[in-house]
């Protein structure tokens, strides 16, 4: 599926309801929230804390995935095209950041 069919699904979904797409602000929130969530699930497998023996297990896929619809939703929201917007971040990098950084010898 690629970034244009992302954001078709989440319309489609978003449509269906009277209420539609949150104003940015809360989104933005909302987004916060996500990245938080996603923060205390890397703390726990990767950081110094454990969770709680009563704490359920997390799941880092799901939660970079909320976080994916949340940009979405916001690129919908604003009518933004995503592929072409990260088509021009990667060229933003490929510019900027090409010799940044020490490329792998060719094997």
């Amino acid at each position: 599926m690629d970034i244009k069919e992302w954001q078709q699904e989440v319309d489609n979904w978003i449509s269906q309801f009277e209420e539609g797409y949150w104003q940015p602000s809360s989104m933005m929130l909302r987004l916060i929230e996500e990245v938080g969530e996603l923060a205390r699930e890397v703390n726990h497998l990767y950081g110094e804390k454990p969770k709680k023996s009563t704490e359920p297990e997390g799941n880092l896929a799901l939660e970079m995935a909320d976080i994916l619809f949340i940009i979405v939703c916001m690129a919908n929201s604003l009518h933004i095209d995503l592929e072409k917007a990260f088509a021009s971040m990667m060229e933003k990098y490929r510019l900027r950041d090409s010799n940044r950084w020490t490329k792998k010898s060719p094997e």
